[in-house]
């Protein structure tokens, strides 16, 4: 029966940042080679693409150029704001402390 090594097994639990026991150990020796092996099936599939994996969608956005605006002016956004202070905008706590 093929295995993994124990120092491999300590390696994806420090990777997973997780605490395994020694029985734990001997038992992900066994099943983790059997995910991997499923895994490696992968590459016998025809036509198998690696970016197929990454982004299974074509990548043709096209975004507009950037264009450069007047600004806004700080007095009539100021008219639309609930609240402000002085030139700042108050807008309510989202994160405690």
């Amino acid at each position: 029966m093929e295995k993994l090594t124990k120092e491999e097994v300590m390696h994806v639990a420090k990777l997973a940042k997780i605490k395994v026991s020694d029985e734990e150990i001997s038992r992900y020796e066994v099943e983790l080679k059997k995910l991997m092996d499923e895994l490696d099936k992968i590459d016998e599939v025809e036509g198998y693409d690696e970016e197929m994996i990454i982004a299974p969608w074509s990548c043709d956005a096209r975004l507009r150029e950037d264009s450069e605006k007047d600004m806004l002016d700080a007095k009539e956004v100021l008219k639309n704001v609930p609240r402000h202070s002085g030139n700042y905008i108050e807008v309510p706590v989202v994160i405690n402390e």
